[in-house]
């Protein structure tokens, strides 16, 4: 209770506000999910209804109301993703145990209450959930910034095409763990390729781009409605000698008004409906490397600067 003797012992919390107008990224890594995979029987080396999962769960997470529309870009892989926000970011004072553990447990609870929808015959098992640890890092310039996603995207790349290498060794050249280990050690990247494309026949450009470049999370507007157009008028109809001295039937439509010259009045409500554009998370599977994707005209023009 406030007030109360015991309230001395809440100034032992300390204050770990984050520098104000830093941009800063709070990224998560599965804990032990080497052990939740094999328990869960995720395809190697890449499952594709896990990675959708994965971003489903970081979908939900930036376009929640918990976050208010702070996050302006998501990055996952494997089994992290990373959450940038802006550098105008107030959310809970900026303080980091708030904004980092906010964020992995909404990520967490997502991805649990998606799992079903993924892997609808394989429950959970208690002894094997899916833990995420979380980190934030500040970063005071776009460039430090790009390069972080850089960084992610490079590592993307070298950890699916280790992982391309090893699993084919295993599951298609019959070795084992340590043979197929030995195999790849001190491999560069065009060793890497030669390997899957002469052994295999696996061309590895050809590889799903979710598999070697990662998935980007961006928001854009939603398409907007049509406008619903005023119905056009009536055309004139010549009375019949029968029907002038009629009474209106008490079903018929009310007469429209009309302007001062006869002609009827359009209702400007009807005209046009404007609709203010609802934002949307998409995912994409694109280069964050290369410069053009930041530059005017590519999807990343500006995301950082709001």
């Amino acid at each position: 209770m406030a007030g109360s003797r015991y309230a001395y012992t809440r100034t032992f919390e300390l204050p770990d506000p984050l520098l104000p107008t830093t941009f800063f990224v709070i990224r998560l890594d599965g804990k032990g999910f080497h052990g939740f995979s094999k328990a869960h029987d995720f395809d190697k080396p890449n499952d594709v209804k896990a990675l959708e999962l994965m971003n489903m769960a970081a979908k939900r997470t930036m376009e929640g109301k918990e976050l208010m529309g702070e996050c302006v870009i998501g990055f996952g892989e494997s089994d992290e993703y990373s959450f940038v926000f802006k550098r105008s970011c107030k959310l809970h004072g900026r303080r980091q145990s708030k904004l980092v553990t906010l964020v992995t447990s909404l990520f967490t609870s997502a991805y649990v209450f998606l799992w079903p929808s993924y892997f609808p015959n394989s429950p959970l098992q208690l002894d094997e959930l899916p833990v995420f640890d979380g980190r934030i890092v500040q970063y005071s310039t776009e460039l430090e910034v790009k390069d972080y996603l850089r960084w992610r995207q490079v590592d993307t790349h070298i950890n699916n095409m280790y992982n391309t290498c090893f699993w084919a060794l295993v599951l298609e050249g019959g070795m084992t763990a340590q043979e197929a280990n030995k195999e790849l050690s001190g491999t560069i990247s065009s060793q890497k390729q030669e390997l899957l494309f002469s052994r295999f026949g696996i061309n590895y450009n050809n590889l799903p781009p979710m598999f070697r470049k990662g998935s980007v999370l961006v928001w854009e507007d939603e398409p907007t409605p049509a406008p619903i157009e005023a119905a056009s008028e009536p055309e004139a109809v010549e009375p019949s000698s029968s029907s002038t001295s009629a009474e209106p039937s008490p079903s018929a439509s009310p007469a429209p008004l009309l302007t001062p010259d006869g002609r009827p009045r359009r209702n400007k409500k009807l005209d046009k409906k404007t609709v203010k554009p609802k934002r949307r998370v998409i995912v994409v599977h694109e280069d964050l490397i290369g410069e053009s994707w930041w530059e005017e005209g590519g999807r990343g023009a500006g995301i950082l600067q709001g």
